[in-house]
């Protein structure tokens, strides 16, 4: 019987499946935002040793009930839905696909962003219903604008790259980040998360979600943005006070929104953001293409059985390295 790797979620792309079968391994899915005694279960009865986290939260308890387990992988980057410290204390390492989907999702940052400052939905709408809208419409030209990146990542390098081809000027914002990040970029660096704010005319979200950056972007920081400026989120739906973006655009402080993430999703059908239509939003689809899909799926495979086989692996791809210090200094040190 060939053992398992648990999907957390849909079909893998198929180069990552054959990757699976080329090691003995085949895949059993989870269905979509499967709850914890869904996975455990599947957990327990497969014996999965991997897992490659889609959809669904990996708690504690679903750990607990996993005692064949040695790896998870994230099938991309943000691993908020897992549980990093639980899973160093059992010496599992939570690998992540970095830089895999940078460019598909940068592309969607800029279509959100083209989408929500150039107005299209609601023009698209009123034309379609009829109105000829030119004589009473004021658009705004991007060009010279000041684009600001909360996060230095290769996500948010890639929407850089792409947003200096439309003309806009390039501020950032990351204490983790070299300086030569910012340099090859020709990002200007800001020294305070409040001169990014000030100086933002679109703030582009490209951090992830931590009890430190938890609605990093709440009503006071809102409140430090440029008056008709806008936010653009393609990172975690959690980085953002929620009633505090719509307060502000409903205020006229902000000029509108583009959102590929909620703080729950999928959310409520009756969520307040659908009846604004100064706000763009898609469900969380912005790595979701076909060549991202390929190459983060290969890459989450191929995290998966590096581990297995007792490969290195490289550490800015494992989450939790500093938390498994103490359960696994050949993990922390791991790419050294």
């Amino acid at each position: 019987m060939s053992k398992k790797i648990l999907v957390t979620g849909p079909d893998l792309d198929p180069s990552a499946v054959a990757l699976v079968k080329d090691h003995g391994y085949e895949t059993v899915h989870t269905p979509a935002y499967a709850d914890s005694d869904v996975i455990s279960r599947l957990l327990v009865e497969t014996g999965a040793e991997g897992i490659v986290s889609r959809m669904g939260r990996l708690d504690a308890d679903v750990l607990e009930k996993a005692p064949k387990l040695r790896v998870i992988s994230k099938h991309g980057v943000g691993v908020d839905n897992i549980d990093l410290q639980a899973a160093a204390s059992r010496g599992i390492p939570v690998l992540v696909a970095t830089g895999a989907n940078a460019v598909s999702v940068a592309e969607h940052a800029i279509a959100l962003m083209l989408a929500t400052v150039k107005r299209i939905l609601p023009l698209d709408a009123g034309l379609r219903a009829g109105r000829w809208e030119k004589a009473g419409f004021l658009g705004r030209e991007l060009a010279g604008s000041r684009l600001g990146l909360l996060g230095m990542g290769s996500i948010a390098q890639a929407t850089g790259r792409i947003a200096k081809g439309i003309g806009l000027n390039l501020i950032g914002y990351d204490p983790y980040a070299d300086n030569d990040v910012f340099e090859r970029l020709g990002v200007k660096r800001c020294s305070s998360l409040e001169e990014l704010l000030e100086q933002s005319d679109v703030l582009s979200l490209h951090c992830p979600l931590t009890d430190q950056t938890r609605q990093i972007l709440n009503a006071e920081a809102i409140a430090r943005m440029p008056e008709g400026s806008y936010v653009i989120n393609t990172a975690r739906g959690g980085l953002i006070d929620e009633d505090a973006l719509l307060a502000a655009i409903q205020s006229g402080h902000l000029a509108g929104a583009g959102l590929d993430t909620f703080a729950v999703e999928p959310p409520q059908a009756n969520h307040p953001f659908f009846s604004e239509n100064r706000i763009v939003v898609t469900p969380h689809i912005g790595g979701v293409t076909r060549e991202a899909g390929a190459r983060v799926g290969v890459e989450a495979v191929r995290g998966i059985f590096q581990v297995l086989d007792g490969q290195p692996v490289a550490r800015e791809r494992i989450a939790n390295r500093a938390l498994l210090a103490d359960a696994g200094a050949m993990y922390a040190k791991a790419g050294e």
